[in-house]
């Protein structure tokens, strides 16, 4: 999260000069000022982060009151209470001063209470204050603040929300700055409720439809295995103990616990050593570009996770093309918002060069770039020719919404039965293995 830095330095004719810059950590801020300091020939002198400090105060009544205030020092905190009548006060700074980002459902409820309320004719800053006030995360509630004060001061509007990117998120912080040089404020705000929207929607699909059935299975099969190799042979063993001959089925499940009790450690390893290592692949740029080229390719579930992306690329891209004028930037943006590297790096490398260097039109780009399916390329060009691409763009994302919105909640209900299934087939292998045992009778004495 971007923190507010305070650097002081000197000048070559001695005068002191203070400064603020906004840096994620400590070590770039002082980059950021070092290179200040070499172009204008400074001196510095301190670098100290904001941060917030907890003060005590006695009232004459006698009253104690807590409080919390954001300042570079803890002289400022006492300077300031001392200006309004307040003198002794214990301050101490905060332990963890931490600063987390916001959850996305509150950056989401923010967009779309402040759509409501410039639909009701209210004023921007008076929307920034009220919902700012009524805000319960710390960090959002002070950046709506400074956003607030950065516009009154006549700031840019694009300029100030991309500072905050790294809060809102790239692409809202993008057109919630696009809004404020926007004709109509509320348009801009309920487009972006709307892609937020969906998003979220987007994201909870794929974790139901991938994640949650992956880490089900997962821990169902550690309860196996701590069962076969723990809790199993504490009670088959008993009667080989005695010389017993046990049925084949637990004789069975005996070897395969002692084989796993043996090698688990190799095993866990066999398997957790590449999963960790695609992981942090997957972090890397080709990796991501590779991962999201291959996932859009998985059966029953690919060409859903591909819709999707298809459908947020033109709902951002309807959303920003009736505002903004370089539609360049327009596919550019719509391509980072859309959730998938390849896809992005397709436009990017592809359809933007080809129309910027050759003059080729949007469609013929777009389908050099061979990240789209037929059915979308033809609906924009049918668009392209009646000259209404806005038209096009918004039937492209309201269809594939309907359709992979209905068609992942069967597959979901559909994994879930499978889920339900396997789940049942393995409990009642262990309920077969588990009974087999009750069937074991010892010989007769003397025999």
């Amino acid at each position: 999260m971007l923190r507010e830095y305070r650097y002081a330095a000197l000048s070559k004719e001695g005068k002191v000069i203070q400064g603020v810059i906004l840096a994620h950590n400590k070590n770039i801020a002082k980059q950021l000022v070092n290179n200040i300091a070499s172009k204008y020939k400074l001196t510095v002198n301190s670098l100290l982060p904001k941060k917030d400090f907890i003060y005590h105060i006695k009232l004459p009544n006698g009253k104690k009151v807590k409080g919390k205030q954001s300042a570079f020092s803890k002289l400022e905190v006492a300077t300031a209470l001392q200006n309004i009548g307040y003198r002794n006060a214990k301050i101490e700074p905060v332990l963890f001063d931490i600063k987390l980002k916001p959850p996305f459902a509150s950056i989401m409820m923010f967009v779309q209470l402040a759509a409501f309320l410039l639909r009701e004719k209210m004023s921007y800053d008076k929307i920034l204050r009220m919902l700012s006030e009524d805000e319960p995360n710390r960090t959002l509630r002070e950046t709506l603040k400074n956003i607030e004060g950065d516009l009154k001061k006549g700031k840019e509007g694009t300029e100030v929300f991309n500072r905050y990117a790294d809060v809102f998120g790239k692409f809202p912080a993008y057109m919630l700055g696009l809004a404020t040089k926007s004709g109509n404020m509320a348009d801009v705000y309920e487009a972006t409720a709307k892609f937020m929207e969906r998003d979220m929607e987007y994201r909870k699909s794929l974790k139901k439809a991938l994640l949650v059935p992956a880490f089900t299975v997962i821990l169902l099969m550690g309860a196996v295995l701590y069962y076969v190799v723990d809790i199993f042979p504490k009670t088959a063993k008993l009667f080989l103990k005695f010389n017993i001959t046990v049925p084949p089925l637990t004789a069975a499940t005996l070897k395969l616990s002692d084989f796993l009790a043996a090698t688990w450690v190799w095993i866990f390893l066999a398997l957790a050593i590449p999963i960790v290592i695609v992981i942090l692949w997957w972090r890397t740029p080709k990796g991501r570009i590779w991962r999201d080229k291959h996932i859009i390719k998985l059966p029953v579930i690919g060409h859903l996770i591909h819709k999707g992306s298809i459908e947020i690329f033109f709902r951002v891209f309807s959303a920003i093309y009736s505002g903004a004028e370089n539609n360049i930037e327009t596919i550019q943006t719509s391509a980072e918002a859309c959730r998938n590297a390849y896809i992005e790096k397709g436009i990017k490398t592809i359809t933007i060069p080809l129309m910027l260097k050759e003059g080729l039109p949007l469609v013929p780009a777009l389908h050099k770039a061979d990240v789209f399916n037929r059915t979308t390329l033809n609906r924009l060009r049918t668009g392209t020719e009646s000259g209404n691409v806005l038209q096009s763009a918004n039937q492209i994302a309201s269809f594939y919404e309907k359709e992979t919105t209905y068609k992942m909640a069967t597959i979901i209900d559909s994994i879930q039965i499978y889920i339900g299934l396997f789940i049942g087939v393995v409990v009642s292998l262990l309920t077969i293995i588990s009974a087999e045992i009750a069937t074991v009778s010892p010989p007769p004495p003397g025999l």
